[in-house]
């Protein structure tokens, strides 16, 4: 089984509004929270800074740690059509905070867009089960 360790960062704004990537794939593609994949050595902290400035544009500062998230994607299930084994993937999920930057989307990464969300719109948004995984988290549903 092969394993994937990430950090993803909940941010929202003095409105409410919350801070989501678009990830692309191929042909799959959905609203995500910013974050990625831990490089081997790096602290989960310093990862979901690197992934949230990389994805977004925005420097930020990491709060609580909200929970971690742990699934399992069978083989046959997962989107890299040669996998030949399953995944597990473990998501840490930090309340996190601007504190610089301008918004800009991602160049050559696994997400194109950056943008914020009122409550009300992240629901009708085609998205990544990890944002609800998240909002859950936080308390935001």
């Amino acid at each position: 089984m092969k394993l994937r360790v990430a950090a993803y960062a909940i941010i929202t704004d003095e409105c409410d509004k919350l801070l989501l990537a678009h990830w692309r794939d191929g042909r799959h593609s959905g609203w995500t929270l910013p974050g990625g994949g831990i490089d081997p050595g790096e602290a989960p902290e310093d990862a979901v800074v690197r992934e949230v400035y990389e994805e977004t544009g925005y420097h930020a500062e990491v709060g609580e740690l909200l929970g971690i998230d742990s699934r399992v994607i069978p083989a046959g299930s997962r989107l890299d059509p040669g996998a030949g084994e399953p995944l597990h993937a473990l998501r840490i999920i930090y309340r996190a905070r601007v504190t610089g930057g301008t918004l800009r989307n991602e160049v050559d990464g696994s997400t194109d867009e950056a943008a914020w969300f009122r409550p009300e719109e992240v629901g009708g948004l085609r998205q990544v089960k990890l944002v609800e995984v998240g909002r859950g988290l936080a308390g935001l549903r």
